[in-house]
């Protein structure tokens, strides 16, 4: 009897620890889907039988800090993102190739490495400048004609001369502070203006030149100086102190005009119920006319090649190829898919903007995920903050950047 209890102790023990290894793990950065993914979690776990833990970063937090820390905490995500060559470079002996899993089929989106697809993209994203529709039209500005430098200095101008009119705290909504974790908005996706903007998506050549420690001095200088104009008519406190949430609120509170932020928002946006119509702009830094937006798949999910990595697997193809993962992406991520086979379309306005953008033709790509790990965060984004607290001024803020550049990667 003895003997039959221990080995019904023991085949029990089997059965949990294989029941445990079936459950998968998802380290993701991206807050503002966090609920839309914890749910479709949950829905996925009761279909299939497979718990799936999610753990979020980014935001006000650093993904890459959560995601180190889960990787060296006994129990190694199944499935995580990866924002580039720099995420792959970092775990590429961890990631499994999926060459050949069925939701490859439906993309031209992959990351593929060596010939083989190792990430599963996890939407196309974008961002220009976010625009109020009805405070444009009430200041007599068509957002149709910002599309150069010299159109936004006239606007940003005219905007702030009717602050009180318009029930306005500032012209745009921007946050660069260090302490609340904003300087991803700074140190990449703006950075990323002065990378891509009025160049073929094709064409490497500005963050060729940065990876070689060089800047394209003309180009590099009207840069500065659109930063300094975003500065200049953003609210100091919001800028130094604003949060992911708090630059939101201004903007939907319609206490600026416009807003920094890409369409990975809309879940945020949605919740807060906007009374206004809003899309995109150009982030037109130059004075000839680039008429576009920044559109790319910007993440990729990659899977544990030592984890349970068909399961992780069997997650990814059911969001690529199911009414239900489509119904998450589209209509409760607020997403716009990678994926041909997705039929459903989104109608929150950052994403309907995007797609709009894209569909003509009209976007650049993103290059900023080339940048060395930390120094787009970390060494640019603190250069920022100096700009955005007035210690120093654009001509230092300039000098300050090139050096930065001309030592990365030391």
């Amino acid at each position: 009897m003895k003997k039959f209890l221990a080995l019904s102790l023991a085949l029990v023990m089997v059965l949990a620890a294989t029941s445990a290894l079936a459950d998968i793990v998802i380290c993701q950065n991206k807050v503002e889907i966090d609920a839309a993914l914890q749910e479709y979690a949950a829905a996925y776990a009761a279909k299939t039988g497979v718990n799936v833990k999610v753990i979020t970063g980014g935001g006000s937090s650093d993904y890459n800090t959560v995601l180190k820390a889960e990787m060296q905490s006994g129990r190694e995500p199944d499935i995580w993102v990866i924002e580039g060559p720099t995420g792959y470079e970092l775990w590429k002996d961890k990631i499994a190739d999926q060459t050949g899993a069925d939701w490859t089929q439906y993309t031209a989106a992959a990351y593929i490495e060596d010939g083989k697809v190792v990430g599963f993209p996890v939407s196309v994203e974008g961002y220009g400048l976010a625009y109020n529709a009805d405070i444009l039209a009430k200041a007599g500005i068509d957002p149709a004609t910002l599309t150069n430098v010299n159109a936004y200095k006239a606007a940003f101008e005219k905007l702030d001369s009717m602050k009180e009119e318009l029930g306005l705290d500032a012209v745009v909504s921007m946050v660069a502070g260090t302490t609340t974790g904003m300087t991803w908005v700074t140190g990449l996706h703006n950075f990323n203006v002065y990378l891509t903007v009025g160049l073929d998506r094709n064409d490497t050549s500005v963050i060729d030149d940065v990876l070689a420690g060089k800047v394209q001095p003309e180009r590099f200088h009207a840069y500065c100086e659109y930063v300094d104009l975003l500065f200049k008519y953003s609210s100091k406190d919001m800028l130094l102190n604003g949060t992911q949430d708090s630059q939101l609120a201004a903007f939907i509170n319609q206490k600026t005009a416009f807003y920094h932020q890409g369409n990975w928002m809309d879940p945020n946006i949605v919740t807060l119920n906007p009374q206004f119509e809003m899309a995109y702009a150009p982030h037109a830094f130059l004075e000839e006319d680039t008429d576009g937006i920044l559109v790319n798949a910007p993440s990729w999910y990659v899977v544990n090649a030592n984890g349970n990595t068909q399961e992780a697997i069997d997650f990814l193809n059911a969001l690529a190829t199911t009414e239900e993962g489509h119904d998450y992406m589209v209509n409760k991520a607020s997403m716009v898919p990678a994926f041909t086979n997705v039929t459903l379309t989104p109608s929150t306005p950052l994403s309907k903007s995007v797609m709009e953008w894209n569909a003509a033709g009209k976007t650049y790509s993103w290059q900023q995920y080339k940048l060395p790990d930390g120094f787009g965060m970390g060494t640019l984004g603190a250069l920022y903050e100096l700009l955005a607290a007035g210690q120093v001024d654009e001509p230092t803020f300039e000098a300050l950047m090139t050096d930065a550049i001309a030592n990365i990667g030391k």
